[in-house]
């Protein structure tokens, strides 16, 4: 094997790692932010749980964050706007890579 393909191998495998914790990092913001959504809508326990768990299906229905901040702004409509829940998204987002830099 020449250094090239070394190389090239190294790439691919570097870009499927980045993918995977992108994913990883996509899936634990929509967690959180089910979270989030769920304290605001009054649900705690296991049917917040279970809102977690709908707003991370939701998420595999369009590709970006369409999905997730239309469904979100249908829950929500009545108690933030969506400044506000894109706001949140990003910071989510920070909060979720830095929870699974600390896990692994």
């Amino acid at each position: 094997m020449t250094t090239f393909d070394e190389r090239e191998q190294a790439f691919e495998a570097k870009y499927a790692h980045d993918e995977e914790m992108q994913f990883k990092a996509r899936a634990r913001r929509n967690k959180l932010a089910g979270l989030w959504a769920a304290e605001l809508l009054g649900k705690t326990g296991a049917d917040a749980e279970a809102y977690a768990l709908e707003i991370v299906k939701a998420d595999l229905e369009e590709a970006g964050d369409v999905d997730v901040v239309a469904r979100l702004m249908k829950d929500l409509s009545n108690h933030v706007d969506e400044a506000t829940i894109r706001s949140k998204l990003a910071d989510l987002m920070a909060e979720a890579k830095a929870q699974i830099l600390s896990e692994g």
